[in-house]
């Protein structure tokens, strides 16, 4: 890996982490694209600059996570948190086995898109409560269930959660948010499993590796500070819809390259 191909893919995760656009999809796009999806190091760089981006989640939430220590507010993360613990643990492998197929992403991300060209209308006249509401660990839980859908590539972490908090009536900006927060003990999770993983095999990075994984996590950190922020304003006042077209769009236009014997590295 370059360190073009490194901040290109960096520039990938920051802008659709926290996006309901599916960021590891775009990834397994991407790294397909520029030839460099089947190197190990590859699959640990895309889940070891998650890091980056969950900073961003911190360093824009610090009074939430960095203030007055809030126990309700950690619990509730604890609980929405253990489903894709549990899940983790039981279908590692089959997991694994998606993330090598960019036709379940494609699928992922078209079915995806349908459905949000209809949540604004799902949800437009449900009651709404704000982030402050979310008062119980049982509707936590169920927005920790809908994570697990996330696991399948393509379907979205973000997207899913998001509407895991639609359905506990959470209004659009405060289901975001949850989700950013819910983003920081599952991705950290995931980034120390892949290091541990990888530190367990025996398997050292190399000067160069160590230097792109540094940039990737810079890159992906700054790149998703400006992401959360315009994705906030832009959900608030227009909804979901553009999130939906773009989806279907880029969902249809794999399989369509798939039917036509177009790989994606052939690109």
């Amino acid at each position: 890996m370059s360190f073009l191909q490194a901040i290109i893919l960096a520039i990938i995760e920051g802008l659709t982490e926290f996006l309901p656009v599916s960021s590891t999809g775009h990834m397994i796009i991407g790294s397909s694209v520029m030839g460099i999806a089947s190197d190990p190091f590859t699959k640990v760089f895309t889940v070891v600059i998650q890091f980056g981006a969950i900073l961003s989640v911190v360093v824009l939430y610090y009074k939430r996570f960095l203030g007055k220590i809030d126990f309700i507010f950690y619990k509730r993360l604890l609980v929405a948190f253990i489903p894709a613990v549990i899940a983790g643990l039981l279908f590692k492998k089959q997991i694994d086995m998606l993330l090598e197929n960019v036709i379940v992403v494609a699928v992922a991300l078209l079915i995806g898109g349908i459905i949000f060209l209809l949540l604004d209308k799902w949800f437009h006249e449900a009651e709404e409560r704000g982030m402050n509401e979310l008062n119980s660990d049982a509707a936590a839980f169920k927005i920790g269930l809908f994570q697990v859908i996330a696991m399948i590539p393509g379907v979205s972490r973000s997207a899913a959660t998001i509407i895991g908090g639609l359905t506990q009536r959470l209004n659009k900006k405060a289901a975001a948010e949850f989700s950013f927060f819910l983003a920081v003990p599952t991705m950290f999770a995931a980034t120390c499993k892949d290091i541990y993983e990888v530190y367990k095999e025996g398997v050292g990075f190399s000067s160069h590796e160590i230097s792109l994984l540094v940039v990737g996590n810079v890159v992906a950190f700054i790149v998703a500070l400006l992401a959360i922020r315009t994705f906030i304003s832009y959900l608030s006042n227009h909804g979901f819809k553009v999130f939906g077209y773009y989806r279907i769009f880029v969902g249809l236009l794999i399989i369509i390259l798939h039917l036509c014997g177009i790989s994606l590295d052939m690109i």
